[in-house]
């Protein structure tokens, strides 16, 4: 049952469209994630959802509630982590948190009592009155994660969580993530991160300049757009990747001086391009990364 519906969502900027007839259904308890590169629409769909930028055309529904005619009940269920670190860097973590309950009319007890709870959570206990200054980026990350929680929402929206990590930071926010699913929340991400779509997101949409090319699983959108295999050619340069496309059939994608070729079967696809001549190839397993490539050829928002 979808929590979250848009309906023909326009999104127009001084004459620049942003969003461009964008629909889509987000099930409860699930995690979805709203893919592409930065440019793409991706914040501009999760700022119309929390009622954070107004809808141009279309609408949203959040819980059967529009955002166009309740906002206020809409932000209610919805806890929001900004790409932007916007913690109060003059404060602690629990004052950070303590200030933020208050925009949610949280009595204070309540909020105590919450606030502790989040800092075991996230590990941050032991930096209950450390300066928000003092923090790693990390520890900073799940603060922001930590404070969208505060008002218990049954939506978190995570806008790009990980990007700044370090490794280790970045897997404790999946980690994280996975966790929160488990509890019951539905999760809202947007990411440019194609391994972190991959391991975190139910279902993914796949945007490029304001409109959604494919949605689903992303093993639905491996199997269906590239196969489960590719052929990854380079060459000198486009002219020569030109030239090999005329000795080859089938399902490809040139990106640059690279070619891929894209089919199921792995010696078959070995066989298909064993007599180009190129600087190097080799046969893989497709990913998400491949499925981006294909629906968007390589190409860059301008």
């Amino acid at each position: 049952m979808a929590i979250v519906e848009g309906t023909d969502l326009v999104k127009d900027y001084d004459g620049l469209r942003a969003v461009d007839h964008v629909s889509f259904a987000i099930d409860r308890t699930e995690c979805f994630g709203f893919l592409g590169p930065n440019g793409a629409g991706k914040t501009t769909v999760m700022k119309m959802i929390y009622c954070r930028t107004p809808v141009t055309h279309g609408d949203v529904r959040v819980g059967g509630i529009s955002v166009r005619m309740e906002p206020r009940q809409v932000k209610d269920m919805i806890g929001v982590a900004t790409q932007d670190d916007t913690l109060d860097r003059d404060l602690t973590v629990f004052e950070n948190l303590m200030v933020y309950s208050r925009y949610f009319d949280t009595p204070r007890a309540v909020a105590r009592q919450r606030i502790g709870d989040l800092l075991a959570r996230f590990d941050l206990t032991g930096k209950r009155d450390t300066n928000v200054d003092d923090l790693s980026g990390g520890m900073r990350r799940k603060l922001i994660v930590a404070r969208a929680l505060i008002n218990d929402p049954s939506i978190l929206i995570l806008d790009e969580p990980t990007t700044g990590l370090d490794p280790q930071a970045r897997r404790q926010i999946w980690d994280m993530v996975i966790r929160l699913k488990t509890e019951g929340k539905t999760i809202i991400l947007t990411t440019h991160y194609m391994d972190e779509a991959q391991e975190l997101c139910d279902r993914i949409a796949v945007m490029f300049s304001g409109r959604i090319l494919e949605c689903g699983t992303p093993e639905d959108m491996i199997s269906r757009v590239v196969g489960a295999h590719v052929c990854e050619i380079y060459a000198r340069d486009e002219t020569a990747v030109r030239e090999i496309r005329k000795n080859i059939s089938g399902n490809m994608e040139q990106v640059g001086n690279r070619l891929y070729v894209y089919g199921d079967n792995p010696e078959e696809l070995a066989m298909k391009c064993d007599h180009v001549r190129s600087e190097y190839r080799v046969v893989r397993r497709t990913s998400l990364e491949d499925v981006f490539l294909k629906l968007t050829g390589g190409k860059e928002i301008k």
